[in-house]
């Protein structure tokens, strides 16, 4: 009986578990393309440079993914098991809600064991090609595209305009004027054709003019009058002129010169990298003081005339005893004491950046924690919650995951900025959501197990009866007579 109650929940949950990850992993992945979809669009990169990127892209936001998709399948399965009371009979057979849980929480075990592992092993690796794919798209230039009456500089050293492109491929233009940059002279070269054909050759990677009827123009300055050039006029019929494309391909840039970006490090390259930040900070620290001591001196006693400085250091006479500083040292004084005024502004910016740096670092170590134990804390709030509003479908399920999903989401970036910015201890502000989150599980679990109706009338009755300080609130839950 336990063994096929086990398998008939196991099978409620698959189904959904799997539609649920699929989408979520879509629209998330759908919100990053988004984000680069400038750097993408219009640059020829080909289906497969395309297929690439957004496989690597959906292997890194896999770790997001897995909570939302836990919060949802429990709550559609333990919604839709209520819906049609099987939970019903399931628990007057005996068996006790903790029991009718326990599938889905080793199975949500599981899936935060391999969140762990994927976030660990997989995902830095996944981040390593996506990014630095990326950075090769972003550099990449737009592919060719030459416009009528527009002049077109994207091929690097000219600039061409065309009146008007015809034929079936747009391949045959009119009208065509190419100005010569490469000798970095201006406008010295230009060449005037009234007609030719474009095409590419050599696979692609230089693009072919043939041009018809035409002229070469080439300024040449005159080396005695720097002020007088003449020009040299050459006619042709036919003239072939080719384009190298390199610009526009796709270059592979070195993996390793990304490999040092905290996104693209494990736990113990992490734990060593800020490990190092932190010496580097600590040293930093130990050297202000002896740093402030030599600005000290500098400022006290150089004002002051060798003499007067030799019997104020010895304590023959009290400094205020000395006759007045006179203004030139005034301003000198004050000159200096600007100089440490900048010296500690500077000073204290650069050890926030490195303890940035250094909190940045322990962010990603704990993300990789606290993204695996979310997928537990969302089964803690689904499941109970299913059992409990037994209702199933993509509705309600829908709305209340989407629900919990904002308030963690919000609740994680405010504790990571916390954290990166130093209000807040890292530790504390990374485990601010799961902390908050954990009450309202263990709260549903409850209220589960004791078969309360959170969505129904009663519960709110019963629960204001036990809040005599607000006879108010009561007043206002209280149906009302006749």
């Amino acid at each position: 009986m336990i063994k096929k109650l086990d398998k008939l929940i196991l099978q409620a949950f698959a189904g959904p578990f799997l539609l649920t990850f699929a989408v979520v992993e879509f629209i998330f992945l759908t919100q990053v393309l988004l984000k680069y979809l400038d750097d993408i669009v219009g640059k020829d990169l080909g289906i497969a440079v395309i297929l690439k990127l957004l496989f690597f892209l959906s292997v890194t936001i896999v770790p997001i993914s897995l909570p939302l998709a836990v919060l949802l399948s429990s709550l559609m399965t333990y919604g839709n098991l209520g819906e049609h009371h099987e939970l019903t009979a399931i628990k007057a057979s005996g068996i006790a809600l903790t029991r009718i849980l326990r599938p889905v929480w080793l199975v949500s075990l599981v899936l935060a064991g391999i969140a762990f592992w994927f976030n660990n092993s997989i995902v830095p690796k996944a981040n390593l090609n996506a990014y630095s794919l990326l950075w090769d798209v972003r550099q990449k230039k737009l592919a060719l595209d030459i416009k009528e009456g527009v002049f077109y500089n994207g091929i690097p050293g000219y600039t061409i305009k065309v009146d008007k492109k015809v034929g079936p491929e747009k391949d045959i233009l009119m009208g065509i004027m190419i100005y010569d940059h490469t000798q970095k002279s201006g406008n010295a070269t230009v060449m005037l054709a009234d007609s030719g054909r474009m095409f590419t050759r050599f696979g692609g990677q230089y693009l072919g003019l043939e041009l018809f009827r035409g002229h070469n123009y080439v300024e040449q300055p005159d080396a005695r009058d720097r002020s007088a050039s003449s020009f040299v006029r050459q006619g042709f019929k036919r003239n072939m002129v080719t384009f190298s494309l390199s610009s526009f391909n796709l270059n592979n840039t070195k993996k390793e010169l990304f490999q040092t970006n905290r996104m693209m490090l494990n736990i113990p390259q992490l734990l060593k990298s800020a490990d190092s930040t932190q010496k580097v900070l600590a040293h930093r620290r130990r050297l202000v003081p002896l740093q402030l001591s030599g600005y000290y001196t500098y400022l006290r006693f150089d004002t002051l005339n060798s003499a007067a400085y030799r019997r104020v250091a010895a304590w023959q006479v009290s400094p205020k005893k000395l006759g007045p500083i006179s203004a030139p040292l005034v301003e000198q004084a004050l000159s200096r004491a600007r100089n440490i005024q900048s010296f500690m502004s500077s000073t204290s910016q650069g050890l926030f950046e490195t303890a940035r740096d250094s909190a940045q670092f322990r962010i990603e170590i704990y993300r990789k924690y606290t993204q695996s134990m979310a997928v537990l804390l969302m089964f803690l709030i689904g499941a109970p919650l299913g059992a409990i509003i037994k209702k199933g479908g993509i509705g309600v399920p829908i709305l209340i995951s989407i629900l919990f999903f904002i308030v963690y989401y919000v609740l994680s970036i405010l504790g990571e900025k916390g954290g990166r910015e130093l209000e807040m201890p890292v530790a504390i502000g990374m485990w601010l959501s799961n902390a908050l989150l954990l009450p309202a599980g263990i709260f549903f679990l409850y209220q589960a197990y004791n078969d309360s109706g959170l969505l129904e009338t009663d519960f709110w009755r019963r629960l204001s009866q036990r809040l005599p300080s607000f006879p108010r609130l009561r007043r206002l839950a209280m149906p009302a007579t006749e």
